[in-house]
């Protein structure tokens, strides 16, 4: 049986993943802190291998010996869109101490295939690196500690940069989960004037992103570290995602447009030079994908 581990299973995206692969018939192991929330891997914990990871390198190498996996998918971090001083800490330990740990981990456990998750907020303004936050700017000090183990290691990577996720099992308080909410609550919802640019890629695609690299790990010709941008075909501005919404769900958003300010530095240009997935697109429409929300 072919062996994978995870971080970052017990979030959105992670859980999905795990939950995929598992049904593509691979052996799944995760990486978890000690007060993770399991709620969203409460079907499938009972096929699933768990580390509990309490910041000890050599516990996670004895993992790795032990569940031998082919490939590392790393999922793991600490999203922050506006930062606060207190949180500097908790950036830096989830997104770059965390991620260093696990690849010194893979190192001695003689693991060498690594596929990493990045953001497409690492290039505000469409720039070929400019951070739209902090959280993007650590994103970026990992991936250039990501080279080191690919240049001294031999370590072969793949960065997956995501844009906007999402999926109608999705519990974050991310765009299209709130307008499922708002609307069926009838509430008011404060909007900012809405010409703010997105792409939204549904779970089911990113999940066979990963599996798609999954296969470059093991071609014996892939070497060094690769990028892929994770990214629909269609761009749409925030009104246009909740006009298509209103029409395609038959539920009604009460939207106060300008009721709240941009966030300092929205996001008004995207990212589109990223190199995108050989063999992978997006196999879900916007429409399609928010069509199932209708009854949920």
């Amino acid at each position: 049986m072919k062996n994978i581990t995870i971080t970052g299973a017990t979030g959105f995206v992670g859980s999905n993943l795990a939950r995929f692969m598992l049904n593509k018939g691979f052996k799944v192991s995760i990486i978890i802190r000690e007060n993770s929330d399991l709620s969203n891997l409460k079907d499938i914990i009972n096929k699933i291998e768990t580390l509990k990871y309490k910041n000890d390198i050599n516990s996670m190498a004895y993992f790795f010996k032990k569940n031998k996996p082919e490939v590392v998918f790393h999922l793991a971090s600490n999203f922050i869109a506006e930062h606060t001083s207190d949180q500097v800490d908790s950036l830096i330990e989830s997104n770059i101490t965390f991620g260093l740990h696990l690849l010194q981990a893979m190192k001695i456990a003689g693991v060498r295939n690594f596929v990493n998750t990045g953001t497409s907020w690492q290039h505000y303004n469409n720039e070929d690196y400019n951070p739209v936050c902090l959280y993007a700017a650590t994103k970026q000090a990992f991936e250039a500690l990501i080279d080191y183990y690919v240049k001294a290691e031999n370590f072969k990577v793949i960065t997956l940069k995501l844009f906007d996720t999402y999926g109608e099992t999705d519990t974050r308080p991310k765009l299209i989960n709130l307008l499922n909410k708002f609307a069926n609550d009838n509430t008011e919802i404060n909007m900012s004037p809405g010409n703010q640019v997105l792409n939204l890629v549904h779970i089911f695609d990113v999940c066979r992103a990963y599996f798609i690299t999954y296969n470059f790990m093991n071609d014996k010709n892939f070497s060094d570290h690769k990028i892929f941008a994770i990214k629909g075909d269609e761009n749409f501005r925030l009104k246009e995602v909740i006009s298509l919404f209103e029409k395609v769900t038959n539920k009604k958003i009460n939207v106060k447009w300008g009721g709240k300010n941009y966030r300092n530095r929205e996001v008004m240009n995207l990212w589109d030079k990223g190199l995108k997935l050989p063999k992978w697109d997006t196999t879900i429409s916007l429409k399609e994908g928010l069509l199932r929300y209708k009854d949920y």
